[in-house]
């Protein structure tokens, strides 16, 4: 039995390590390529050793202004991440502890709203919007991604708070809180790593975007998603090139955020495996 034990745990740790290579080799291939000339980076056959240059990072960040759509993601990004989870928290725990058939409902339709493709509503926002003429706007992307993003944001939190017991509630409102009050002080503190694992899950959506943005708003207010497509588009080595750095540039972001919450994350995911 011991025998077999160990050769499941090899066989686990085995698959786990080929998925990680599979995993992590076109992103480490393509980190090489963004630190080489064109020629060095497309040859044939493969040059395994090349010289090392940071002339595609110069480019994108200082001669085509790459931090302005870098920029223009953090302020889409926090926008639609602070206002999906304030409203998301609200309703999350409203529905959590309403009983009603109305509050289930509710749910139902957000869900069939959420499983709909941004592709067959962004026709109906870009015509809405240019017709009042605020279509290339900030908060123009932030309230679409808010709306595409705030079913999910709600059925996820409310999934948490539904694992809350409701005698906390009780013993807020018996101490003298209202039910705000017990809901701040109280409830959130109590499920917060499921408010960051939502969280993160909301800044992706808003991070990675790439239709909405390169629809709704002109090149000057692009996140990095539509500047990096517009830059691979192009038929120019240079631009090519460019693209190729702010693939790798867009991605280091997003593993430092990892790491930094990377307690949190684990602990609201498993939270709702052993809860939910």
């Amino acid at each position: 039995m011991k025998k077999q034990s160990i050769g499941w745990t090899a066989l686990i740790y085995g698959g786990l390590a080929l998925w990680l290579i599979l995993a992590s080799l076109p992103i480490v291939w393509t980190a090489i390529i963004s630190l080489r000339q064109y020629v060095d980076a497309f040859s044939i056959p493969i040059k395994w050793i090349a010289p090392i240059t940071f002339d595609n990072y110069t480019s994108l960040w200082i001669d085509k202004a790459f931090y302005k759509n870098f920029l223009n993601t953090v302020i889409v990004t926090v926008g639609t991440v602070s206002i999906s989870l304030t409203v998301g928290c609200l309703a999350g725990y409203a529905l959590s502890r309403y009983r009603g058939s109305l509050g289930f409902w509710l749910l139902i339709i957000a869900l069939v709203f959420r499983s709909l493709p941004h592709s067959t509503l962004l026709p109906s926002f870009y015509v809405m919007f240019d017709a009042v003429g605020i279509r290339n706007e900030y908060f123009t992307l932030i309230l679409v991604l808010v709306a595409i993003n705030q079913p999910f944001t709600i059925w996820m939190l409310r999934s948490f708070f539904v694992n809350i017991p409701q005698e906390l509630d009780e013993a807020a409102l018996v101490d003298g809180c209202s039910r705000f009050q017990a809901f701040r002080r109280v409830i959130i503190p109590v499920m917060w790593p499921g408010v960051v694992t939502t969280g993160l899950f909301s800044f992706l959506l808003a991070y990675n975007d790439f239709l909405l943005s390169s629809s709704l708003v002109n090149a000057d207010k692009m996140t990095m998603p539509a500047a990096i497509a517009n830059a691979i588009n192009a038929e120019s080595e240079a631009f090519l090139m460019q693209g190729v750095a702010g693939a790798v540039s867009i991605t280091i972001p997003l593993i430092i955020l990892v790491i930094i919450f990377q307690k949190q994350i684990v602990s609201g995911l498993t939270q709702g495996a052993v809860k939910g």
